[in-house]
């Protein structure tokens, strides 16, 4: 179909990022050989937020695969541990959605899959360096932020997990019309272990971004972190 492949778009802004990287060598001026290789690296790491932030493009999609080009249901691979699963009660389930929103509040499995629902085949890259296509099935965040009444002017969204994973987005890439908040795989409700009710699925971002187990959504201005932000990972994880 002559589309461009995830890995070759994101090698791609990665060349983006590297010629611009002699700058960063002038924000990280403090470095000496005495230390404060942590102050560089975390200047660094803003700067590479920062150019990832400037070359996404919120109306381009991520390629999207016929079923033929699908992961095998059984190989619909469980990133994770056994000791991950959270207790959850999936009958009593709600998301909680707070901070910059008219209706903040409880929102039932119900009111989400009421809402416009989209299929896609997209593709998931985890970090660690493997990847797979499952067919997802679930609602945009931009209608659930709209049925909540978000103000969409708003910088950052972070949410919190059942399993206490937490990571935040900015508000572009929550609105990305693939940015979606899923609760089927495979036109089957999401089990457990891979993260139901409800996960987040962004194919424009690494794997680690997609938080399963979702309890707790907040809309604010002040950056968030995340488990692995927190711990040097890329905030931004564009692809």
């Amino acid at each position: 179909m002559g589309l461009s492949t995830p890995n070759s778009r994101f090698l791609s802004k990665r060349r983006k990022i590297l010629q611009l990287a002699p700058l960063a060598l002038l924000a990280g001026c403090d470095y000496s050989a005495g230390g404060r290789t942590t102050s560089f690296l975390r200047t660094f790491q803003q700067f590479n937020d920062w150019v990832q932030s400037k070359v996404f493009d919120p109306n381009k999609l991520a390629p999207e695969y016929s079923d033929n080009d699908l992961t095998p249901e059984d190989g619909f691979r469980i990133n994770g541990y056994d000791t991950d699963r959270p207790d959850i009660d999936i009958e009593k389930w709600t998301l909680t959605v707070q901070g910059h929103v008219q209706k903040p509040g409880e929102y039932t499995l119900q009111q989400i899959t009421s809402l416009p629902k989209r299929v896609m085949n997209t593709r998931h890259c985890c970090v660690e360096g493997w990847s797979m296509i499952p067919k997802w099935g679930g609602t945009s965040l931009r209608n659930l932020l709209e049925l909540a009444g978000a103000d969409i002017t708003a910088k950052y969204v972070a949410v919190e997990c059942g399993d206490d994973y937490n990571t935040s987005f900015d508000m572009t890439s929550v609105l990305h019309p693939q940015s979606i908040l899923c609760y089927e795989a495979y036109n089957k409700p999401l089990v457990l272990e891979h993260g139901a009710p409800v996960r987040i699925v962004m194919p424009t971002k690494l794997g680690y971004k997609s938080a399963k187990w979702i309890h707790t959504l907040t809309v604010t201005n002040e950056k968030p972190g995340g488990y692995w932000e927190d711990q040097g990972y890329d905030w931004f994880a564009g692809l």
